[in-house]
């Protein structure tokens, strides 16, 4: 990792002091130049590149390891600047800006032809979100251009919720890293394609189908794709967002017989070496669940156990992540 910055603690909306304007200033004048930068938002921290520059966005596939096949979602930090990248803005995609935008919601639409293929994985289409984040949001407006980021880590590997997470992950690979603490949601975004018919739910986030529905309607989905054809959504790779220690989905405390691990449990407590409570709700659990995995894979156990989540739409995203994460 080349360049680093930490700001003073505070809370999240707290205004940006004048050290952490110097870091986006610098930031932004290597996004123009075609540079990676990391960078917070509400979610994970993102791996970010000039999303009209195709040579730039390039190199967050080379850093990342991340096949053509897998579109990446470009932030913007207005409905102005999303409606510039996009063909067509339905008014599924005003009620929905009206009502999720900041936050962790990216609608997929029609591209218009400034937005490079590389972006998309040659679909006609892409996903633009607006990140509820100072910094990111900063970053943006400072930069003058919308930015391409998926999460600042190697493919298909555990996201990275704080600044160290992609210091130990990518290292080198980044040309700059802004610090703005840990990320508060936790997870990656909900991806909602407009593009064609009734909306469809292509990943599920902590925007819920159930909230999502109230405004526009039943939803379309899941969707599946084959291994080497274009995704529609980043994340529907069977494997994904996995620590690298080995994880399992276990039912009533039913641990592996095998070596010493960790227990991540919400109802049934078990016997295990490392036995970790979780938070009783889906938002309190996504905001611990990646930055206590990494907290684990450094502790170097034979195994993680994670009671599996219950099957109710709360749960959707969280269980999303955890089946993706278990598959070798």
């Amino acid at each position: 990792m080349k360049k680093t910055n930490r700001p003073n603690s505070g809370p999240r909306r707290a205004a940006i002091d004048e050290r952490m304007r110097a870091s986006i200033r610098r930031a932004a004048r290597l996004i123009r130049q075609g540079k990676l930068v990391a960078f917070p938002t509400e979610t994970v921290y993102g791996l970010g590149a000039n999303a009209l520059d195709a040579a730039a966005v390039r190199r967050i596939f080379e850093a990342k390891g991340r096949p053509s096949s897998s579109p990446l979602i470009v932030h913007v930090d207005s409905v102005e600047r999303a409606r510039e990248l996009v063909a067509e803005w339905p008014d599924a995609a005003v009620k929905l800006a009206e009502r999720f935008w900041p936050g962790p919601l990216t609608l997929v639409l029609p591209k218009r032809s400034v937005v490079p293929d590389v972006v998309t994985a040659g679909l006609g289409t892409v996903g633009v979100r607006m990140p509820d984040h100072p910094v990111a949001l900063e970053l943006i407006r400072e930069a003058g251009v919308p930015i391409a980021a998926p999460s600042a880590n190697p493919f298909t590997g555990l996201s990275p919720t704080e600044a160290e997470h992609v210091r130990a992950a990518l290292r080198e690979r980044v040309d700059y890293l802004i610090d703005g603490g840990a990320a508060p949601v936790g997870i990656e975004s909900t991806v909602l394609s407009l593009a064609s018919g009734a909306p469809v739910l292509l990943r599920p986030g902590m925007v819920s189908r159930e909230e999502i529905e109230v405004v526009v309607g039943p939803l379309g989905g899941p969707v599946t794709s084959g291994a080497e054809a274009a995704h529609p959504s980043p994340g529907l790779h069977r494997k994904h967002y996995a620590p690298a220690t080995p994880l399992l989905l276990v039912e009533e405390g039913r641990l592996p017989a095998k070596g010493r691990g960790a227990y991540l449990w919400r109802r049934t407590p078990a016997a295990a070496a490392r036995a970790i409570r979780m938070p009783a709700t889906p938002a309190g659990y996504a905001a611990r669940l990646y930055g206590l995995l990494h907290e684990l894979d450094r502790e170097g156990w034979d195994w993680i156990a994670v009671e599996a989540p219950p099957e109710s739409a709360a749960w959707e995203a969280v269980r999303d992540r955890l089946r993706r994460a278990s598959r070798r």
